[in-house]
C-alpha cells in the first residue's frame, strides 16, 4: 500500500532547495500516526558509528526498522527534523537521507546545534509518519 499523504510545494513559494524536501505534507483523515524519537548512529550491538556518514546511514537504518515495525516505510514519512553540529554536516546528511525517500520527500527541518547528549554523536534526527489503515 502506498502512502496517501499529499506533498504541497505551492508555485507561490521558492521551490525546495537542493536538499530535497516538501514545504508541507498533508495527512488525510483516518491515518495512523507514528512519532519516532530521536535516532542516532547507534548500531544494534550498542556501538556508535565513527564518521558522520556512517552515523547517518545507521540512523536511517534505525528509522527503516522502526517504520517497518509499524508496517510503514519512508513514503509514509510526513516530517523529519535533523540536529547537526555544523552547516556542512547538514549537506552531508541531506545527500545521504535523500536516497531513502524515492521522490516523496517529507517536510524537513535541519538545524545546527552546539552539541548533542554525548560527544561521540555527530547527528540526531526524529520523524513523524502517517499511513491510512
Amino acid at each position: 500500500m502506498t502512502s496517501s499523504n499529499v506533498r504541497h510545494n505551492p508555485a507561490e513559494l521558492a521551490p525546495p532547495t537542493q536538499n530535497l524536501y516538501s514545504h508541507a505534507v498533508e495527512v488525510p483523515e483516518g491515518c495512523r500516526t507514528l512519532h519516532v524519537a530521536g535516532q542516532i548512529g547507534v548500531r544494534p550491538d550498542g556501538t556508535i558509528a565513527d564518521t558522520l556518514e556512517e552515523q547517518v546511514e545507521q540512523l536511517m537504518k534505525n528509522f527503516e526498522a522502526i517504520l517497518a515495525s509499524a508496517k510503514m516505510n519512508f513514503a509514509d514519512v510526513v516530517k523529519i527534523n535533523a540536529y547537526c553540529l555544523t552547516a556542512a554536516d547538514i549537506i552531508t546528511y541531506a545527500g545521504l537521507r535523500n536516497r531513502y525517500f524515492n521522490g516523496k520527500p517529507p517536510a524537513t527541518t535541519a538545524v545546527v546545534v552546539a552539541g548533542l547528549a554525548l560527544p561521540q554523536w555527530k547527528i540526531e534526527a526524529d520523524l513523524v509518519a502517517a499511513k491510512r489503515g
